[in-house]
């Protein structure tokens, strides 16, 4: 099973999108640091065509710059993919990225012909903080919560870049359940539209199997946990998440946990490695192919059976016509 959030305003900032990129040089595709993979928009990546695309990694200082490492090697010999690890909080980064569109759209940057930019990427990883950053002033809102911008805004840096915002879009279907996960318990789909428990589960497993040192430190566990159910509860326990008669609230635990990954609080990591997602990759695959074979299979079984009814069809058809004279 995987988390799924697609409200419809997503649709139509989708076909605008669509409509727009003929116009646009570059993509500047924000993607959360600590899920490099997961925060990209496959319907982005189909939109865009042969658009260059620079992918900043931002909220680099939540994350594990040695996995970080991991996907700017993988990228690296991309011809149409340039990445970079980013913050919008530092301003020798947001300064860099004037020069970093014009190394890769050299043919245009002056005020006949500027840069034509869209900003895009799914929801809650910063790109209404860029827009800002980059002109200097707050001109587009900024939440810590997906779905904070509604609407497009096309806006000038100098006189040779251009930039436009688009409202922050996931896709209709998230085929990779173990990457709707990773969505969910960093903060790009909206809150009401997951189950906390579930999704915080998923990340103490995820946590106990690859930051366990940092779990330990964090909630001053005596034991490295083991059971992410069981971490939950003593997580619960220690901040206070009770209800009467001293009853674990898992309710309570969970958005506390969520709360400490969310900001940092636990350290710095990265959720996936491009060797992870691969092999998750397989997995869906096979999945989708085992479906298939089931249909087509159900399908072969039930053509004896319309055979049948469409005989019987025929049958009483003939039995119904008035014997001649």
């Amino acid at each position: 099973m995987s988390v799924q959030w697609f409200p419809g305003h997503m649709n139509k900032a989708r076909r605008e999108i669509e409509n727009v990129m003929p116009q646009v040089d570059v993509v500047i595709e924000v993607l959360d640091a600590r899920i490099p993979d997961a925060s990209q928009n496959p319907m982005l990546t189909t939109l865009r065509g042969n658009v260059p695309v620079l992918r900043l990694l931002n909220k680099k200082d939540l994350a594990d710059k040695k996995r970080l490492t991991l996907w700017l090697d993988h990228w690296k010999d991309s011809d149409s993919v340039v990445a970079h690890p980013f913050s919008t909080q530092d301003k020798s980064d947001v300064t860099k990225i004037n020069q970093w569109v014009r190394q890769m759209v050299p043919h245009r940057g002056t005020a006949e012909k500027p840069i034509r930019a869209m900003i895009a990427g799914i929801p809650n990883v910063g790109k209404s903080s860029l827009m800002n950053a980059l002109l200097g002033k707050r001109v587009a809102k900024v939440g810590n919560e997906p779905a904070v911008t509604k609407a497009q805004q096309k806006l000038k840096v100098t006189n040779g870049f251009q930039v436009l915002d688009t409202p922050g879009i996931l896709w209709p279907k998230i085929e990779n359940p173990d990457a709707s996960y990773r969505l969910a318990v960093t903060g790009a789909v909206r809150d009401t539209a997951i189950d906390y428990e579930e999704v915080a589960l998923a990340g103490l497993s995820f946590f106990i199997n690859d930051y366990n040192d940092e779990l330990v430190k964090r909630y001053k566990l005596k034991n490295a946990p083991k059971d992410p159910s069981d971490t939950l509860n003593i997580i619960g326990s220690k901040r206070g998440a009770l209800r009467a008669g001293g009853v674990i609230d898992v309710h309570k635990a969970a958005e506390v946990f969520l709360a400490d990954v969310r900001s940092g609080a636990i350290g710095p990591y990265v959720m996936e490695t491009p060797d992870m997602v691969e092999q998750e990759w397989l997995k869906v695959e096979e999945v989708k192919a085992k479906k298939e074979a089931e249909r087509q299979a159900r399908l072969a079984a039930a053509v004896p059976q319309r055979q049948q009814a469409q005989n019987k069809a025929r049958q009483d058809k003939r039995s119904d016509k008035p014997e001649a004279e």
